[in-house]
């Protein structure tokens, strides 16, 4: 749904055949003794996906789709298809308690994840499932708009902030919503609560009696939510990147543009080599921005993938937009901000022209986006007060700037045309559950700020918080500690070990 997805560009763009495990997770195997009363749901083996480019994991992956209501209000209505894949876990002996994978997005493709998940190691010593949410490339139906994605590729010839810009986000998101309704979607039932809903019966139809659920991103939301609503079968729990239930909103991401990004300058203080090439970066950033929100940046330039030059506009809203969005990716920061108050803006330029590409094979089901945002999101948090929680933390930054939340701009011009009814406040509710938990932040993390993570874990009483000083979005696939950390946590959640996390620290190049 956004030119800058919550998703980790850095590691999409860049973003895991083992041996077959004996674990009680069957493909048909009847659903267990705590049926949710939804007589259409069952597992069906298939054929696993093809995927643009192959992917090892899958050739030993057993696959097929979880089949269950549209709407659970209607359990004998229209039935849709989740994509499932299986992968053994690599050890020779693995644990009889296996994990199941809950991505972020929402709307991201969790079947592409699967390299990073291996790479990782999550499927170590367990069975690995990963389920495509409802809504997601691989599932029937999907609720992908090209409407949208060939709206974004535009946007970059466009002013950010722009009420024009917005208008037109509406009208594809209008032509989107319109076209899935014909077809025989109903929006409304692409939700949190269905979305657990499906996963709970995911564990029922595999007769999985025990399992370890990991999250990130928006998956932490909905693996809260899961936790809360669904606790039958949980041996543990852990979330990464976290994003609260009860604090998600449009308002929110301003705490933690403003965590991310200013960690960021600090850890660049902290180092006197990068302090001394770099100096000044939280007053040379606001003044950036407020320049070019005044004078916005306008330049022909061709893409890195390729093709002719396509115009692109850099504003104040960009700016702040690419940083939380991770591009140019964080260790790059320093220098690329020092760089474009001394003239030269091609970081930034450049990765603003890759976003004029419509990509062949989108990733992100901007219709599931849509649906969970307008529903869950965007009600609980207008305009107003997303410039007052903007000017509390950027208080300098032009108002234009601040109405819009960080990578979700315009939304509720947006929503209006996706006519979904507002989430009931019991989808929000603060979780408290004595489920063995981990809790994983990233220092560096500005689209999810590490302080959610440890608000989180307040009342989760049996959690351990960690904080990866190196490390933006999406920690456990990118940092050896947090991977060892999280094989810690998974043979014991009630005492992992955690000392590798205290000798994290963030690292710049120095480029000048």
């Amino acid at each position: 749904m956004r030119s800058f997805p919550l998703r980790v560009t850095a590691i999409v763009v860049g973003i895991v055949a083992i041996g077959v495990a004996t674990t009680a997770v069957g493909l048909a195997a009847a659903p267990t003794s705590e049926p949710l009363g939804d007589p259409a749901a069952h597992f069906e083996s298939a054929s696993c996906p093809k995927t643009p480019h192959p992917i090892p994991a899958l050739k030993t992956a057993r696959c097929g789709y979880l089949v269950v209501p549209e709407d659970r209000k209607h359990p004998n209505g229209r039935t849709i298809r989740n994509a499932v894949a299986i992968l053994p876990a690599r050890s020779k002996h693995p644990k009889p308690d296996p994990i199941v994978f809950m991505t972020g997005g929402p709307g991201a493709a969790s079947i592409l994840d699967i390299p990073f998940l291996v790479d990782a190691g999550i499927n170590q010593n367990r069975e690995l499932i990963v389920m495509a949410q409802r809504g997601t490339l691989y599932d029937k139906p999907d609720l992908y708009c090209p409407e949208l994605d060939h709206f974004y590729a535009r946007q970059v010839s466009m002013v950010f902030d722009a009420p024009s810009t917005g208008a037109k986000q509406a009208a594809a998101a209008r032509a989107c919503h319109d076209r899935l309704v014909k077809r025989g979607t109903e929006p409304a039932a692409y939700n949190t609560t269905e979305n657990a809903a499906d996963f709970a019966e995911l564990r029922q139809a595999l007769a999985i009696d025990e399992w370890n659920v990991y999250g990130y991103s928006y998956g932490s939301d909905l693996a809260l939510s899961f936790m809360r609503d669904y606790p039958e079968g949980i041996r543990s729990v852990t979330i990464d990147s976290v994003v609260p239930p009860n604090i998600v909103s449009l308002p929110w991401t301003w705490s933690s543009t403003r965590e991310g990004v200013t960690t960021i300058f600090k850890s660049c203080e902290a180092q006197p080599s990068c302090n001394r090439h770099y100096p000044h970066l939280l007053p040379t950033f606001i003044n950036e921005v407020r320049k070019l929100e005044a004078h916005p940046l306008v330049r022909r330039v061709r893409p890195p993938q390729g093709g002719p030059p396509v115009k692109v506009v850099l504003d104040g809203g960009t700016l702040v937009n690419m940083l939380v969005g991770n591009v140019p990716r964080w260790p790059e920061v320093p220098a690329a901000i020092t760089e474009l108050a001394e003239g030269d803006p091609h970081r930034f330029l450049e990765a603003r022209a890759a976003g004029a590409v419509v990509p062949e094979n989108p990733e992100q089901a901007l219709g599931m986006t849509e649906s969970f945002i307008c529903q869950e999101w965007e009600p609980y948090g207008g305009p107003g007060a997303i410039l007052k929680a903007g000017r509390k933390v950027f208080p300098s930054f032009p108002a234009s700037v601040l109405v819009n939340a960080p990578q979700l701009p315009f939304l509720k011009e947006l929503c209006r045309e996706w006519k979904v009814p507002k989430a009931p406040a019991s989808q929000r509710a603060r979780v408290h559950s004595d489920i063995p938990t981990l809790v994983v932040s990233g220092a560096v993390d500005s689209k999810t700020g590490a302080k959610w993570g440890r608000y989180a874990a307040q009342t989760l009483t049996k959690s351990t918080y960690v904080k990866i000083d190196n490390v933006a979005h999406w920690v456990i696939v990118q940092s050896p500690c947090a991977q060892r950390i999280f094989q810690s946590f998974l043979s014991r959640p009630t005492g992992p070990q955690t000392a590798c996390a205290a000798h994290t620290q963030a690292s710049f190049p120095i480029e000048r």
